[in-house]
């Protein structure tokens, strides 16, 4: 993966923990058009506004003390889960040969966790990842930065 070429047809994956937007390039390589082909959202408030009870208590060995359990991070829970998501649509795609080629941008937590679920079928369609967080810009920011990358 040496550098990034947009060429026409490829597809992007541009995704978070809460939102992944699936573009096909229609211009070319030097002057990319990004469409969007299908978009997935999934709401996912911060942890502290997903719990609802105190953290859990542990007594110690010698019984006179106790001690906090850490609270689940219900945040990145989801945020795996919807990786988990992305990861299924795409095999779903490739199945269907929606795409021969794939560019996945995602910050590295989201990455990661796709990368380790992505089947053969769409691993072997990847000709590049980007550990960006992308999904607040407009595409044509978008596409400038991927020129760029």
């Amino acid at each position: 993966m040496t550098s990034l070429q947009l060429e026409h047809d490829i597809w992007v994956l541009i995704a978070d923990g809460e939102k992944a937007l699936f573009l096909r390039n229609e211009g070319d390589a030097e002057y990319p058009h990004l469409q969007v082909v299908r978009e997935m959202q999934e709401e996912n408030p911060p942890t502290h506004d997903q719990g609802t009870d105190r953290p859990g208590r542990l007594n110690d060995a010698s019984g006179e003390h106790r001690s906090a359990v850490d609270d689940t991070d219900w945040h990145r829970i989801a945020k795996e889960r919807f990786a988990d998501e992305i990861t299924d649509r795409l095999y779903k795609m490739a199945h269907r040969h929606d795409f021969e080629k794939m560019v996945l941008v995602a910050p590295p937590l989201v990455l990661g966790e796709m990368r380790r679920k992505l089947h053969k079928e769409v691993s072997d369609r990847v000709v590049a990842e980007i550990p960006k967080t992308l999904t607040g810009h407009p595409i044509a920011k978008m596409e400038k930065i991927l020129l760029a990358a």
